[in-house]
């Protein structure tokens, strides 16, 4: 593999070995996921040379940039990437303006991609150019620092938890703007987190870290639904749905949304409609999924949907998680339940059983 990320490394500390062998695709948002101490931030570090005792494969694209057995082991400054940390760290005696151009004039003219001001407009931050950064609040501060990295051309960007040292107004403010990352950047982004929250709102791509080592990698659609990883579980099981405008009801305050197993009604916050195939990324929490053997009449809840059980386990007392299959198209949708072990038993939830999905929240978050 020569395009995309290629992390192989194994690191020793007391009391903590990292043992990960990883493949990252070439762009996209890559979020890793875990706990605190499974070895997140570690793989960023060896990733950006921070690890010099670290042995293994480095490669961005094809470039190596560390390979312990061929003895090639680039410096931090030769490694083209961008590293943005919990606090935005900004030079407080320069503006704005001048923090960006402190990378990008440090960086080889030969190596650089883009013009200085390469993530104003991504990050929303032109009209703050000849501010100090003690006048910015925390969400400006950590986009100026995005585009700061940005400024230096890199060729990855690594992304260290930049949302946990700012209050939840502030996260409100910079998470849209982190949003446009994974379609407007052509490089990857490698991003840090616990918070499933941000998982389901940023990642294209998912490696869930535990102790030290990779439980699997894979696109988050896919990953959000499986039982046997722990996404699955817990309050905060939730499926992902990529899906697209195509009607709107004004009197209603609803929107319609189509999607390869149905379409779903989503209340719409906004007086102004979605355009006729905007691309959305909805959440549907496994709590807020009913099932039924009949297609309920008389109900309330708009939104219901045939769908095929492929798997049930157990999960917190009392609870079993059933996984959902919508549609029959080639890349089938996947949804989960969670209900009582009771209602499983009288309604004889097994696999391949056809059921229908009673949703009773949607949320958009893309």
């Amino acid at each position: 593999m020569t395009e995309g990320l290629q992390l192989t490394a194994r690191l020793e500390r007391p009391g903590f070995l990292l043992d990960v062998d990883l493949r990252l695709p070439a762009r996209g948002v890559t979020v890793l996921f875990g706990p605190s101490g499974s070895g997140k931030t570690s793989c960023l570090r060896v990733i950006a040379g921070l690890e010099p005792q670290a042995r293994g494969v480095v490669r961005v694209n094809g470039d190596v940039w560390q390979d312990t057995a061929r003895r090639v082991q680039l410096p931090v400054h030769q490694r083209a990437l961008g590293y943005v940390f919990q606090e935005a760290s900004l030079f407080e005696h320069l503006s704005v303006r001048d923090n960006l151009l402190f990378g990008f004039k440090r960086t080889p003219p030969a190596q650089r991609r883009h013009a200085w001001d390469h993530g104003l407009e991504l990050l929303g931050i032109a009209h703050l150019l000849e501010r100090n950064p003690l006048e910015l609040s925390g969400g400006e501060r950590q986009r100026v620092a995005i585009a700061r990295a940005l400024a230096t051309s890199p060729r990855v960007l690594l992304m260290d938890e930049p949302l946990a040292a700012i209050d939840a107004a502030r996260k409100n403010e910079i998470l849209p703007w982190l949003e446009q990352l994974h379609a407007r950047l052509d490089i990857p982004v490698v991003y840090v987190t616990h918070s499933s929250d941000e998982l389901a709102r940023l990642a294209d791509h998912v490696v869930l870290l535990s102790e030290g080592r990779a439980l699997c990698s894979g696109p988050v659609m896919e990953l959000m639904t499986r039982l046997d990883l722990p996404l699955a579980r817990g309050d905060a099981a939730a499926a992902l749905i990529e899906a697209h405008a195509v009607g709107h009801s004004p009197d209603d305050a609803l929107s319609e949304l189509a999607f390869e197993g149905g379409s779903l009604l989503l209340p719409q916050a906004t007086p102004t409609a979605l355009p006729q195939g905007t691309r959305v990324r909805v959440r549907i929490q496994a709590r807020d999924v009913s099932l039924s053997l009949q297609a309920p009449e008389h109900s309330s809840v708009l939104n219901v949907l045939g769908a095929t059980v492929i798997d049930v386990v157990d999960d917190t007392p009392g609870q079993v998680l059933v996984g959902l299959q919508l549609g029959q198209g080639p890349q089938p949708v996947r949804l989960l339940s969670r209900i009582s072990r009771l209602s499983a038993r009288r309604l004889g939830i097994a696999p391949g059983q056809a059921v229908f999905a009673q949703i009773k929240g949607v949320a958009m978050v893309r």
